[in-house]
């Protein structure tokens, strides 16, 4: 997105229902206002509704229903999340993009989105469902200055900004299951996938994939996921606005993610427990190896499961399917 096109977004972004007249902007942003009339002109042809009104300038009426990055960035509250984002069509994975770009050494915070995933993954390479013009299919890239072994607090760091980002926009009130299943209504809405790239004992970059069930229909679900899957659109009745849970999801990431460079895991563990389905519930959880059950006290300081067997011993469940 070029310079010229962000402050413009801004600028409509700070004015809200006020108008601004093409002089304002061009000395604002600092280019003519021929400039400002092409962009404007292009946002137009993107779907985004202008009204112009003489001696008071424009104002924007109403976005599209694609989450383009242009559309992403009017009314984004952030500093660092999202201030880069590349805008896909369709692609394989957002995650295959995330990992090239990376290597390219794009700012932290650099976002991928994509209106549709031909073969997108979740966990343990499962397949992850991902509909054209119905969810948030979305990958973003991190550098934080930690040690390689908390690299899985982000996922739960992830999860807990999903939730607040949905519980804003949509008053639905979401449980997350352990590590990374965001549920409504017991079925589940969001994926978290967490990658990590490192070299020796340094983070080159850690690669969270996001995929959220928005506007989906049942049918439009898989016949065999019909039973475990939802949307946030089939729990609250009515179709959402994917970029204003994105912008939402975005602002809530930003806040919780500088709160744990400044002050560790520990708040974001209070936050992610408060909002669990599994605590003090009796789970099985299925390991590569084997299966434990036991009731779940709770998570380590490092996001580690604890499950308590019926002999009284304890497990510390680093990765595994998890049955309520």
């Amino acid at each position: 997105m070029s310079e010229i096109r962000i402050k413009l977004l801004d600028a409509f972004t700070n004015a809200g229902e006020t108008f601004l007249s093409g002089q304002y902007l061009a000395d604002l942003i600092g280019c003519s206002r021929t400039a400002v009339w092409k962009h404007i002109e292009e946002l137009r042809k993107e779907g985004f509704e202008l009204e112009a009104v003489r001696n008071k300038g424009y104002r924007v009426v109403k976005t599209p229903e694609r989450i383009t990055a242009d559309e992403i960035r009017l009314g984004l509250q952030t500093n660092l999340i999202g201030r880069n984002i590349y805008y896909e069509e369709s692609v394989e994975s957002t995650q295959i993009i995330a990992k090239l770009l990376s290597n390219e050494n794009v700012p932290e915070g650099t976002v991928i989105i994509a209106e549709e995933q031909l073969s997108g993954k979740g966990r343990m390479n499962r397949t992850w469902h991902s509909p054209k013009y119905t969810g948030i299919w979305m990958s973003l890239i991190l550098r934080p200055n930690i040690p390689l072994t908390k690299a899985p607090q982000l996922t739960l760091l992830t999860a807990v900004a999903i939730v607040h980002a949905i519980e804003e926009e949509t008053g639905l009130q979401p449980e997350i299951k352990w590590p990374n299943d965001i549920l409504l209504a017991g079925k589940k809405v969001t994926g978290i996938l967490t990658e990590l790239h490192a070299e020796a004992d340094r983070i080159h970059s850690i690669i969270i994939g996001i995929g959220i069930n928005v506007n989906q229909k049942m049918e439009d679900f898989p016949r065999e996921l019909q039973e475990k899957a939802s949307s946030l659109a089939i729990e609250k009745g009515e179709l959402m606005s994917r970029a204003g849970l994105i912008r939402s999801f975005f602002k809530h990431f930003e806040k919780l993610y500088m709160l744990y460079l400044e002050q560790g895991f520990f708040p974001i563990k209070l936050l992610w427990e408060g909002h669990a389905v599994s605590i003090g519930k009796i789970l099985k959880a299925r390991t590569l190896t084997n299966v434990i059950e036991g009731k779940a006290l709770g998570i380590t300081d490092d996001g580690v499961l604890i499950l308590e067997d019926e002999t009284g011993y304890i497990h510390h469940i680093y990765s595994a399917d998890i049955e309520v």
